[in-house]
Parts: structure tokens; sequence; C-alpha cells
């Protein structure tokens, strides 16, 4: 009964999760790009920076591109990646 309470519920909702759920993972990313590839500091450490209420998005980081993904399970991933003179910057997002 709870889990067809909550099914319908976010259903109802879903087009305001995911907006929330991409904004929260596109400046998770890019504060987690600038932390890492600006900042210099390891990506266990900048993930401490995530303000409250992001605590289920992760950050996972490749130095070959340089860029840091932030995701939020199963609705939201988003990526930013340095680019000299620019800093880091997101990837262009999908309608």
């Amino acid at each position: 009964m709870l889990a067809s309470i909550a099914a319908i519920a976010w259903f109802a909702n879903r087009t305001a999760i995911n907006g929330y759920a991409v904004t929260g993972a596109s400046y998770a990313a890019r504060v987690g790009c600038s932390c890492r590839y600006i900042g210099g500091r390891s990506i266990g450490d900048c993930a401490k920076d995530k303000v409250a209420g992001m605590e289920m998005v992760s950050l996972s980081d490749d130095p070959s591109t340089r860029s840091v993904t932030a995701s939020f399970p199963l609705v939201a991933s988003q990526t930013a990646t340095y680019r000299e003179g620019y800093g880091c910057v997101l990837e262009e997002w999908e309608d």
C-alpha cells in the first residue's frame, strides 16, 4: 500500500523531481570539477563541499578527460569538464 502511494506521488511530481535532480547534479558536477581541477583537491575531499540536501548525489572523477560526473541515483547524471582558459564547463543538457 505504501509503495503504491509513493509510486503515485512520484508519478504526479516526476517533472519537478527530474528538474531538481538535473539541477542538483549539474551544480554538484560544476563545483566538484572546480574543486578537483582548479583547487587541486581529491574527489573524496571535494564531496565534503556538497550543500545540505544533496547527500544522495555522488561524484566520480575521470582524470583522463579532467571531468567530474555527479549522479542522482536512477534520475539524473551530469558532467563538467575542465577546459584551459574556461574553467569547468558543463556538458550540454539534453531536452
